[in-house]
C-alpha cells in the first residue's frame, strides 16, 4: 500500500514536471521589422512611384491636348468640335481605365507577395516550434491579440526575426 502510494505521488509529481513549453510571437513586430517585407515596400514604392510619373505625365499631355482643343473649337465648326471633343474624352477614358488596370496589378501583385511572406514566416515559426520542443507558439498583434499577458521570457519575436532575416540574407 504505501508502494503504491508512493508510486502515485511520483507520477503525479512526474506528470507536473512535465509542463507545456509555450511562447509567443507579436506577429505585428516580426513582419514589420522583416526585412524581406523592408524590401517588397521599397520595390513597390518604386513601382508605384514610376505609375504616378507616367500617370502624371500622361495626364498632363491630355489636359494639353484639352486646351488646344478649346482654342481650335473656336474657329472650327460646332459639329467638327463635338465630334473632336468627343474623340478626346474617349482617349480620356480609355486612359483611365488602363491606369485603373495598371493600379489594381501593381496591387495584386503587391498582396501576392505579402501573402507568400506571411506563409513563410508562419512556415518558419511552424519549424522553430518542432526543432525547439515548443507545445504551442501562440500569435499576437496590434489588431488581433490571442496572448493578452505574458512574461517577456516568452516572448521569441526578436529570435523569430533574426531567424528570418539570417535565412532571407542568404538567399
Amino acid at each position: 500500500m504505501k508502494n503504491l502510494f508512493f508510486g502515485l505521488i511520483l507520477v503525479i509529481l512526474m506528470a507536473s514536471c512535465n509542463q507545456d513549453k509555450i511562447a509567443f510571437v507579436d506577429n505585428s513586430y516580426v513582419i514589420n521589422e522583416y526585412q524581406e517585407r523592408k524590401d517588397i515596400e521599397t520595390k513597390y514604392k518604386s513601382k508605384i512611384e514610376k505609375y504616378n510619373k507616367k500617370r502624371d505625365s500622361v495626364s498632363k499631355a491630355l489636359q494639353l491636348e484639352f486646351q488646344a482643343f478649346q482654342l481650335k473649337a473656336k474657329t472650327i465648326s460646332q459639329n467638327d468640335a463635338q465630334a473632336e471633343y468627343d474623340l478626346l474624352m474617349q482617349k480620356q477614358q480609355m486612359l483611365q481605365q488602363q491606369f485603373q488596370v495598371e493600379e489594381q496589378q501593381i496591387a495584386s501583385q503587391s498582396q501576392t507577395e505579402i501573402d507568400s511572406l506571411i506563409s513563410k514566416v508562419k512556415t518558419f515559426v511552424k519549424k522553430y516550434g518542432k526543432d525547439n520542443n515548443y507545445t504551442y507558439i501562440l500569435g499576437t498583434s496590434d489588431g488581433a491579440s490571442s496572448v493578452l499577458y505574458g512574461v517577456e521570457e516568452n516572448n521569441i519575436s526578436e529570435v523569430i526575426l533574426n531567424g528570418l532575416n539570417d535565412a532571407y540574407i542568404k538567399k
